[in-house]
């Protein structure tokens, strides 16, 4: 299991317009908001998977992803660890009752789970295992955890698993008298973090939203998808990311020299994660980052972690915001999501951001259900 410490992972920005806290923590081996090769971000997951692997051999195990950052992180500790595996999410799902509860801190604090798939497993697993990118205080989980508990009488048991763990003895205490496991590659220390925002100067390159229609490839691919905001059987979910990164390789047809980005939309990150890595282990540099909700300030210096912010429409709401960071120039460019709003209104923007900055030789390959 490869060792990771704050220095690899931990960059800090300022939180733009957010008064309850004005850091934001950003990894720069996640492949959400900085661009990074997906074998390396997988790396760092697997590596945080190591710690469960023998702990729990023995019980059967639900294991929950949060949005929209840590979706890649949950599913990828799923397939690795051969759990259930779920995610929360911001988004409607046909047909679905909801568990709902908010997080504090966050630009967007509605999340919710689809209470029909917990109903129907609850009484099959034995433990649910929550993956987070970071945890600062453990609040929201403990939510989540509590409500979890009131509404179902089956007793289960709890985990969480992050990449950072920023929480104070105050807090571990907490899930320790509730004997709820804690387990994390990195410890931070975020006292000096508000400071470090603090003193950046956020004079950085702001790029404002352009939806004029314009021409882009854009490819259906109904084989095989799976929607992970509803339950499902990790190794399936893993076979069919398999299939669908061969697809995108044959169909795109890189040259070894190219230089690729592959781009996840929102909550879906992992298909896009799976598809650079499938791409970097055939010798093409591939990186991979995410559209996300999050309004971070960008700054001109050399040590701040984004320094230009493109404003978007979202591919799943034309009337939400998203945005995506240091988009530069690349051979090829492929956008996979699950998107299947019929406005192109997302489409035009994320293109339009791209072209801004020379690429040309754009796909979208939207990945959805037969019916859809």
């Amino acid at each position: 299991m490869k060792q990771y410490t704050q220095q690899d992972m931990v960059r800090i920005a300022k939180r733009e317009n957010n008064t309850k806290r004005s850091y934001l923590v950003v990894n720069r081996l996640q492949g959400k908001h900085i661009p990074v090769q997906g074998k390396d971000a997988l790396e760092v997951f697997d590596s945080l998977a190591e710690q469960l692997r023998d702990l729990y051999s023995d019980e059967v195990i639900l294991t929950v992803g949060f949005a929209e950052t840590a979706t890649a992180i949950g599913a990828r500790l799923a397939v690795t660890l051969g759990t259930f595996y779920t995610q929360t999410t911001r988004e409607n799902v046909d047909g679905a009752d909801y568990l709902f509860f908010t997080e504090s801190h966050s630009h967007a604090t509605e999340q919710k789970l689809v209470k029909n798939d917990i109903d129907s497993i609850i009484n099959d697993i034995d433990r649910i295992v929550f993956a987070e990118d970071e945890i600062t205080t453990g609040n929201t989980i403990m939510k989540i955890i509590e409500i979890i508990e009131k509404t179902y009488s089956k007793k289960i048991k709890f985990s969480v698993a992050s990449l950072l763990n920023g929480m104070d003895e105050e807090h571990i205490a907490k899930y320790k008298a509730k004997d709820i496991g804690i387990h994390y590659l990195v410890k931070t220390n975020h006292d000096t973090f508000t400071d470090i925002a603090d003193g950046f100067r956020g004079d950085g390159e702001y790029i404002s939203e352009n939806a004029e229609q314009t021409d882009f490839t854009e490819k259906a691919v109904p084989k095989d998808y799976i929607n992970t905001r509803r339950i499902c059987e990790s190794g399936d979910y893993d076979i069919a990311c398999t299939r669908l990164a061969k697809h995108i390789y044959g169909d795109a047809a890189p040259a070894k020299t190219d230089n690729v980005l592959i781009i996840g939309t929102e909550e879906f990150m992992y298909p896009a994660v799976c598809t650079a890595e499938f791409f970097n282990n055939r010798g093409i540099n591939a990186v991979t980052h995410s559209t996300t909700r999050s309004p971070i300030a960008v700054s001109s210096e050399e040590t701040y972690p984004v320094h230009k912010r493109f404003k978007l429409s979202s591919f799943y709401d034309d009337d939400r915001t998203t945005f995506i960071y240091d988009l530069k120039k690349y051979d090829k460019v492929i956008i996979i999501t699950d998107s299947v709003n019929s406005s192109q209104k997302g489409r035009y923007t994320l293109v339009n951001a791209l072209r801004s900055v020379g690429n040309d030789n754009i796909t979208i390959y939207r990945w959805c259900s037969d019916e859809q």
